[in-house]
């Protein structure tokens, strides 16, 4: 693949996912990303076959940034084991910033934005988007969340309501910081919720060793 014909589909898929967080996956046509895109349909049709082939083009994308970002941060990769040992000899700040930066990537960074809400529009709409909602933005992280808990804390029993109890604001935030004027506040309260999170987690690690 040439460096031209690279750059037009990734070009394709930045302005696809743009309909697609505006009208939706499913009220987004070949046609309409083609008028988009200043092409005829079968100039899109070169590069990709379907509306189908272009959404997969998409998660694979959102999949590689994921890996780059925790690759260009150093967090722990592996199977979950793995990820909870990594987790153990993880600097608190580390995590910190890592949270912050999660944060600024669904809201800030244009394409995994985009991507959020297409999938927030879709996910009561068609039953692939409600899995792929689930996998990145709800149930996903939150599991994903629990296990390393259950790593990092005596009482395993109470991993599922400390996970939800630091996941469950920010993701409420995410919904708010769409619609709120002053936006740099609600990157404060997400910093703010995982410091006080962090206090609080440690301050009840050192009560449980104590006891």
């Amino acid at each position: 693949m040439s460096i031209r014909e690279k750059n037009t589909k990734e070009r394709i898929l930045d302005e696809a996912l743009k309909l697609f967080a505006q009208s939706g996956y499913m009220g987004t046509s070949m046609n309409d990303i083609a008028d988009r895109m200043g092409v005829t349909k079968a100039a899109l049709y070169k590069h990709y076959k379907s509306k189908q082939e272009i959404l997969d083009s998409i998660v694979e994308k959102m999949n590689r940034m994921d890996k780059e970002r925790v690759k260009e941060y150093d967090m722990p990769e592996g199977n979950m084991k793995e990820v909870v040992e990594g987790y153990r000899s993880t600097a608190l700040d580390k995590i910190k910033e890592f949270t912050k930066v999660q944060f600024l990537h669904w809201t800030k960074e244009e394409f995994p934005c985009c991507f959020r809400k297409m999938l927030t529009l879709e996910q009561y709409r068609d039953p692939e988007m409600a899995k792929l909602y689930q996998n990145y933005l709800s149930g996903g992280p939150l599991a994903y969340i629990e296990n390393v808990f259950q790593g990092l804390i005596e009482h395993k029993e109470e991993a599922g309501q400390i996970a939800l109890e630091f996941y469950g604001p920010i993701f409420l935030l995410y919904s708010i910081y769409d619609g709120a004027e002053d936006k740099e506040r609600i990157i404060e309260l997400v910093e703010k919720h995982v410091e006080r999170f962090s206090e609080q987690f440690m301050d009840k690690k050192e009560g449980d060793s104590r006891c």
